[in-house]
This record gives structure tokens, C-alpha cells and sequence, in this order.
């Protein structure tokens, strides 16, 4: 098996009077997970039926392997597509169900109907490689016991593999795939979502990946092309995703804890919410009003006699998560409504045992996880460093 690359130019979609896409320009590269990610609504399944055939565009093209598809029908693509529904015969067994689009791949009409492999040693000879094919990927999938029972006989999970094994069986160049893993419980997806990925390195076929769980892209994807409103917002590696966001929304999209968002001025490089310094100082950018978009891994509980608290929170709520905690504090005095941070169970139990959690916690924001943006959204490039790791200023919010 092989992938090919897929060029999307220019891509436009209207329903009617509605824009759901507009000029999308988009490079998957050959033999790559990628991932369209974005919230329900933005497009991300529409451009997905429109690399399948499914749709056609109502302006621009689309290459696979460098052949153009635009107007061909989805059987002319080399692709596959996997649903969330699964899609399966419900009165067919697995095995069946994957053997089907072989049937329909190398045998005629007549040469499917009923009796006619009895009288044609060709067609017997077709149907057993149908089957050995069939069962070569049932082992990859681990569904060789399972072959001789219908869709109602399995599990979510064991379904959603006879579904990816009947797109596989048919050596496509490119996999589509359109939230396969949503209907199935944490555990079943944490466990699919593995296998899928040791799938694709396997093959090295060209995965897309639609999915509103950005968990889910970040574990799968090569790259990540995070859709809102219609167009693709940013496209690169999880890691850029998360560290680097080109803009607020992609910053609020990306992260399992909602990303604290503080309105901020910027007076000769320094960072002030309202009239307390925030530690941080932002290189060459000029005076004026910001936002300060900071990830709650950035922000770190210090005790209140160090020389690098910024800020001094009443603490609102306390959230166990395994071997997290995420603590969230009321942010009214320096002008946003919460503060989120999460720490490691245990520095959070030394925290309380110190007597420096309380009602207050005592914070210290740090650069790296911190990022500053125009009013309009818009990503500053101005790079964050620690004013306290310089000169020790101490600068502490009462409240």
C-alpha cells in the first residue's frame, strides 16, 4: 500500500445562499496524518466529502497524486471513507461486509450472481484471493475470531474495525475518515485511536482525519488544520498548534484547560494587568492595550514570601484529575472573571501542607506558555521573558 498527496486549491462551497467554505488552499502531504480539526459547524466534514466525490465544489480543484478529481465520482478517487456510523450490512456477516467491495471491485454483475462461481474456475479463483485478501487485514485489525458475525453481534469498537478493515481490504491511496471514534466510550477510543495510528505508519497511507476532539488530533496527527467559520485558521504539528497559535481562537481551541485570557497594557516592554506588574516583559513591542493569553501549566504556585509572586488569588474551586489538580481563582481584580492553573497531585499536596493554598494562592506567570495578542486576535511577535528571573522584582496583587 502507498499514500498520495493531496493539493486543495481554492476550495469554495456554497449551500444556496450559504458560504460553507471559503477559498481553502491546502496541502496533504503524502503518507501523512492529518488531522481537520475545528468546532461543530465550520466546515471540516463538508471539505472532507469534497476530497471523497461526495460533493462537488462550487469553485476550485482538487489533486490526488497530482491527477485532478474534481468532477470525478468517488470510485475514480483510489480513496476509502470511514463513517462515524459505522455503515455496516446489518444482515451481513464481517466478513462479508469486508469481501463486498472487492466483489463489486473485480467482478462484474453477471459474474456475482448466484451459482456463477460454479460453473467458471476464474470466478473461484477471484473469490479466493477476495478471501485471502479479507483475512490478511482481519489479522492486522485482530478481527480473525470475529469474521463470521453480523454487526449486532459486536461491540462499538469491534464494528468500527470490520469498517476500517472494509476500507483498508481495498489497498486505497488515500483514508478518509469522518469522526470514526465518537461513538464509542473513553476507553474503546483511547485504545482505536492507538491502533489507527500504528495502522497508518504501517501502511503509509494519506490519513484525513475529521474530528471536533482536539485531544484526539494532537495523539494521531502529523499535522493539525484547525477549521473555523469555513477556513483553515493554521496548519501545522500539534506541538506549533499548542505552542505557537497564530491567534486567540486558536489558542482557546487548543488545550485540554480552557487558556487564561487577561486583558493586559504594555508600558515600555512591561506587562500590566490594571496597575500590577505581571513579571513578564514583552521585547520590542510598542505601548498599548493587549490580551494575554497564558496556559494554566504556565502559571505556578509559589509561596508567598518569594521574590517572584506576581499575584495573590482567592482560590474558588479545586479539581482532582488523576495525577493533576486544577485549581480555579477568581481573576475579577485584574479584569478577567477566572484564573486557571494545574499542578502535579503532589506539589499540590506540599502547597497545602506549607499552609500556601488556602483561600489565596500565591502565582508566578511564566514566558514560555504565555502569549500575547491584538485586541483583534491577532498574535504579537514579540517574544516573553521573565522580568523576575532578571532583576527580582516582586510585585504582589492584594485581594
Amino acid at each position: 500500500m502507498h499514500g498520495k498527496d493531496i493539493k486543495i486549491t481554492g476550495i469554495r462551497k456554497d449551500f444556496g445562499a450559504t458560504n460553507v467554505l471559503k477559498s481553502i488552499d491546502l496541502h496533504v502531504r503524502k503518507g501523512e496524518f492529518l488531522t481537520l480539526l475545528g468546532p461543530s459547524g465550520c466546515g471540516k466534514s463538508t471539505l472532507l466529502r469534497l476530497i471523497a466525490g461526495f460533493d462537488v465544489p462550487t469553485s476550485g480543484s482538487i489533486e490526488i497524486g497530482g491527477r485532478d478529481v474534481t468532477r470525478l465520482a468517488p470510485k475514480e478517487r483510489e480513496i476509502a471513507m470511514v463513517f462515524q456510523s459505522y455503515a455496516l450490512y446489518p444482515h451481513m456477516t464481517a466478513r462479508r461486509n469486508m469481501s463486498v467491495p472487492l466483489e463489486m471491485q473485480r467482478l462484474s454483475f453477471a459474474q456475482r450472481l448466484p451459482g456463477a462461481a460454479l460453473v467458471s474456475g476464474k470466478i473461484r479463483q477471484i473469490r479466493k484471493e477476495i478471501a485471502v485478501d479479507v483475512e490478511r487485514v482481519c489479522e492486522q485489525l485482530g478481527l480473525a475470531s470475529l469474521l463470521d458475525r453480523k454487526p449486532a453481534q459486536l461491540s462499538g469498537g469491534q464494528r468500527q474495525r470490520v469498517a476500517v478493515g472494509r476500507a483498508l481490504v481495498r489497498e486505497p491511496s488515500v483514508f478518509l475518515m469522518d469522526e470514526p471514534l465518537s461513538n464509542l466510550d473513553a476507553k474503546l477510543r483511547n485504545q482505536l485511536r492507538e491502533e489507527l495510528a500504528d495502522l497508518q505508519r504501517r501502511t503509509g497511507i494519506t490519513f484525513v482525519f475529521v474530528t471536533h476532539d482536539q485531544k484526539e488530533a494532537m495523539a494521531l496527527s502529523d499535522r493539525i488544520a484547525l477549521m473555523q467559520d469555513g477556513q483553515v485558521v493554521q496548519c501545522g504539528a500539534p506541538d506549533e498548534i499548542y505552542r505557537v497559535p497564530n491567534h486567540v481562537s486558536v489558542a482557546r481551541f487548543v488545550g485540554s484547560v480552557a487558556i487564561n485570557e487577561i486583558p493586559v497594557a504594555i508600558r515600555n516592554e512591561d506587562l500590566f494587568a490594571g496597575p500590577f506588574a505581571l513579571g513578564l516583559r514583552a521585547a520590542g513591542a510598542p505601548d498599548g492595550a493587549y490580551m494575554l493569553a497564558i496556559r494554566a501549566e504556565a502559571l505556578e504556585p509559589v509561596p508567598q514570601s518569594s521574590d517572584a509572586v506576581c499575584l495573590q488569588l482567592p482560590v474558588a474551586h479545586v479539581e482532582y484529575s488523576g495525577s493533576e489538580v486544577f485549581v480555579r481563582c477568581s481573576g475579577r481584580d485584574i479584569g478577567t472573571e477566572w484564573i486557571r492553573f494545574q499542578v502535579p497531585v503532589e506539589q499540590f499536596a506540599q502547597l497545602r501542607a506549607g499552609g500556601h493554598l488556602g483561600d489565596t494562592v500565591s502565582l508566578r506567570l511564566r514566558a514560555h506558555g504565555a502569549h500575547v495578542f491584538t485586541l483583534a486576535g491577532e498574535r504579537m511577535p514579540a517574544v516573553l521573558v521573565n522580568r523576575y528571573e532578571t532583576n527580582g522584582l516582586r510585585h504582589v496583587l492584594s485581594v
